[in-house]
């Protein structure tokens, strides 16, 4: 389904912005892991966006798998928590930026595994609705940036 391809696309930009942040970090360059989080945190913001009020919402909608969505919800929240409370300058900067590149790649693998082959055959006609009004009204960082 279109909709989950372009999610999952997006998870793949996602992970090459992380790959970013763990080089700079590797290298010793924090201003360069700054800037690559902060592109991460952007782009992250769209896409939960996107997955929060399209396939997520259709399938609690529809009763499918919502204990599973609502998990996904709360690390999703979690992330968004954590990146904005990054501090630079603190020892163990790099260490709980690793930790948290780590989380979203298992995050993001639970996703892809789990819950879009899911919704690609529990979702009904509505449930498909819900979610193209929501890449409608916000279409993917993949048509507007180069990351």
């Amino acid at each position: 389904m279109e909709p989950l391809a372009e999610l999952m696309d997006e998870h793949f930009v996602l992970l090459d912005v992380a790959g970013d942040v763990r080089r700079a970090l590797k290298a010793g360059d924090v201003p360069a892991a700054v800037e690559a989080l902060a592109n991460l945190e952007q782009l992250l913001g769209q896409h939960v966006g996107r997955e929060e009020r399209g396939v997520f919402a259709a399938m609690k909608e529809q009763g499918d798998f919502a204990y599973a969505v609502d998990e996904l919800e709360l690390e999703h929240l979690s992330f968004d928590q954590r990146l904005s409370r990054l501090a630079p300058a603190a020892a163990g900067f790099a260490d709980e930026v690793l930790g948290l590149l780590a989380e979203l790649r298992e995050h993001i693998d639970k996703e892809n595994l789990g819950v879009f082959p899911v919704a690609v055959v529990s979702l009904d006609g509505t449930g498909w609705e819900t979610v193209s009004r929501a890449h409608a009204e916000q279409p993917s960082f993949l048509t507007t940036t180069t990351s």
